[in-house]
């Protein structure tokens, strides 16, 4: 059980460190945003393009882009 807590507690802090890196520099996505996602070709909506301005995929895509799954 305690694996299970570590692994939780480690996660946790490497989530922390990781907002606390990316709120502390610019944003990197600058620009207007793609209507098409880059990746997959499907519709980038529009909720997320006025959210990100210059993103160039779709929340899926993207998401497996930084993390390695959807």
């Amino acid at each position: 059980m305690t694996d299970i807590i570590d692994k939780a507690s480690e996660n946790e802090a490497l989530f922390l460190a990781e907002a606390l890196y990316k709120a502390g520099r610019p944003s990197e996505y600058q620009g207007e945003s793609n209507y098409e996602c880059d990746d997959c070709g499907g519709p980038i909506p529009e909720a997320r393009r006025k959210a990100v301005p210059g993103c160039t995929r779709c929340v899926l895509c993207q998401a497996y882009f930084e993390h390695g799954f959807p």
